[in-house]
């Protein structure tokens, strides 16, 4: 153990004493024991800098889609109000989307004061129901009795003939979409108008 505690600390030793050496490399020097070359430090520093703040900035800006249900890959969020078949992103909590809230990018498909509609018809699974979802007599999607799964899902029924002002029914054309065919409209204030980058 002793033995082990002395060459242990005899390597310490060697790397500090190779520290001055390194950090010359480091700040420019062509190699160790060599002198300082510090216009080749600013160089890089001149390249390297800007390459990472474009990154600092870049990167929140863009959000990955992790869903088939949309058609884009990346998208980024820009201001303005939220019109029909715009991208819009939002926090959803619910207990089919798991134990914490997701971030979801849906289109916004029926607006304030549309007209909307849900007929329910016999699914093909066994004594379940779907739900058809009409905006101004369009079709929207159709809702699933149960997950792939196997899971029950209830569908949300309109309580009104009209969407509700401040609300924005979002979903998409993906038959199997998690979207306002089962959470109802969502809050005009919980959105954020998204534009698609790929």
């Amino acid at each position: 153990m002793l033995s082990l505690v002395w060459h242990l600390a005899k390597r310490v030793a060697l790397e500090i004493t190779d520290l001055p050496l390194r950090a010359a490399v480091a700040l420019g020097a062509s190699g160790l024991g060599q002198p300082l070359r510090p216009a080749q430090l600013f160089k890089a520093y001149g390249i390297v800098l800007p390459i990472g703040f474009l990154a600092w900035w870049a990167i929140p800006q863009a959000t990955l889609v992790m869903t088939p249900s949309i058609d884009a890959w990346v998208i980024h969020r820009v201001p303005g109000p939220i019109f029909r078949g715009d991208l819009v992103s939002f926090s959803l909590s619910h207990p089919i989307a798991g134990p914490r809230p997701v971030d979801v990018t849906k289109y916004a498909l029926c607006m304030p004061g549309d007209r909307i509609a849900m007929i329910e018809k016999p699914a093909r699974v066994a004594r379940a129901r779907d739900g058809y979802y009409f905006c101004n007599g369009h079709l929207l999607g159709i809702s699933k009795g149960r997950t792939a799964d196997g899971r029950p899902l209830s569908h949300w029924r309109p309580d009104t003939a009209l969407i509700k002002p401040g609300t924005i029914f979002v979903g998409s054309s993906h038959p199997d979409g998690f979207d306002s065919r089962y959470y109802g409209p969502v809050a005009i204030e919980r959105l954020t108008r998204a534009e698609k980058l790929l």
